[in-house]
């Protein structure tokens, strides 16, 4: 799929969480610079965060994407419905 010039892929979608039209709602420019998004549900809520790959050097312990397990379990409802989007960045030719 793409959104405002970015491409992604569904890598995860636990309990049929992903809904396209919520997602594009809420998804701003901030987190364009991000290699994957979570979305988790809650109180019929949708909450994004994002998370760089374990490689890049902008990540964090916070942020990044080895520590999305530990997020879920400490950040979000238990066995909430949630989404992993993997960003698919163009090859340089």
């Amino acid at each position: 799929m793409e959104v405002e010039n970015n491409k992604y892929e569904l890598i995860k979608d636990y309990k049929n969480a992903f809904d396209l039209d919520e997602f594009i709602s809420h998804y701003t420019d901030f987190f364009e610079d991000y290699d994957y998004l979570l979305g988790d549900i809650a109180y019929s809520k949708l909450r994004l965060k994002g998370f760089y790959d374990e490689k890049n050097k902008k990540a964090k312990p916070i942020n990044n994407y080895k520590n999305v397990n530990k997020y879920l379990e400490e950040n979000c409802a238990v066995e909430c419905k949630y989404y992993i989007l993997k960003k698919i960045k163009d090859e340089v030719k």
